[in-house]
């Protein structure tokens, strides 16, 4: 597997003559939707399993890191929960902005696992322009067997402001059931009303605000799979859709705020699998050989984990 740098502003990572996955890094979206690099996945076959802007919310794309509260700031795109209120469209969509890509420390070891693998550099800016953090980035990819493969994304976030910066979600601003914020992939329309399963077996919506170290979703005709992994140091509660649309999200903020001092580093991670109707069972050992590498190199001394979530009180389950 590589990364084609040939088009401007997006890597394509191939296998051969097959494009699995575009990572747009220079986006051209509005500033309301909160642009930032995001990336659209391909099974093998040539099957897209992700969505870009689609019309219900079309800040949505494909896989990104897409954060609501960040402080004051909205990262995720589109209007702001604000509690009484309901959804406001405020002037607080800030944009992750590319800065340049990192030569890999080990392109020997990369090759010889047989890993495409890219470094970045982001800047995250306020609408007014300030920068309040800066993000080194990594995804990899690599093959698992003839219809499988998997991306994973890790993500170090430090805090260059001269405040504590609050990381939520719109559930830890009071609105029930609704703790999106993370690593979040948007599935497109034929993946509506697919079956979402875990380590016990099929969950369904019920998994929206548990913990688990994966969830697992098929398309509805069973010809395609999406695995999403928690690759952080604690399992994460998920928001998870599958009725309204298709979304798989380890959420870390889903209940409670992390703050992160001036400084201070915060890391998130994901892995996630593609492949057909068996992909789940990747999980429990490639899956969390991978999510063990992600989380061996970001294993670093300064860095905050979000911690585990708090248990969803009446007004939450």
């Amino acid at each position: 597997m590589r990364f084609d740098t040939a088009t401007p502003g997006r890597l394509v990572l191939r296998d051969g003559d097959v494009a699995l996955a575009e990572y747009v890094y220079e986006p051209d979206d509005a500033p309301v939707e909160s642009p930032r690099p995001y990336a659209t996945l391909r099974t093998r076959a040539g099957r897209d399993v992700t969505a870009y802007r689609p019309d219900d919310h079309v800040w949505h794309k494909g896989l990104s890191l897409a954060l609501p509260y960040v402080g004051d700031a909205n990262f995720w795109g589109g209007p702001t929960y604000v509690h009484d209120e309901g959804y406001v469209q405020l002037p607080n969509n800030g944009a992750q902005v590319h800065r340049g890509f990192a030569a890999s420390d080990t392109p020997l070891a990369d090759a010889v696992a047989g890993l495409a693998r890219v470094d970045e550099q982001l800047d995250w800016v306020t609408a007014d322009g300030t920068t309040i953090l800066t993000e080194a980035r990594t995804l990899t990819a690599t093959g698992i067997d003839d219809e499988s493969w998997a991306l994973t994304w890790s993500s170090r976030l430090t805090n260059v402001s001269d405040a504590p910066l609050a990381f939520g979600s719109p559930t830890s601003h009071g609105r029930p059931d609704a703790g999106y914020a993370g690593i979040f992939w948007r599935g497109p329309a034929d993946f509506t009303g697919g079956t979402i399963t875990g380590p016990s077996g099929a969950v369904g919506d019920a998994a929206r605000g548990s913990a688990s170290p994966w969830l697992a979703y098929t398309s509805p005709d069973g010809g395609a799979g999406v695995v999403v992994l928690d690759a952080r140091s604690d399992e994460s509660p998920w928001f998870a859709r599958s009725e309204e649309y298709a979304g798989l999200c380890p959420a870390p903020f889903f209940y409670d705020e992390t703050v992160l001092e001036p400084a201070a580093t915060l890391h998130l991670g994901a892995v996630v699998i593609v492949g057909g109707a068996d992909a789940a069972a990747h999980a429990p050992i490639t899956g969390a050989n991978l999510v063990a590498a992600v989380r061996s190199e970001a294993d670093v001394p300064g860095t905050v984990d979000p911690g585990p979530a708090a248990p969803p009180t009446e007004d939450q389950a």
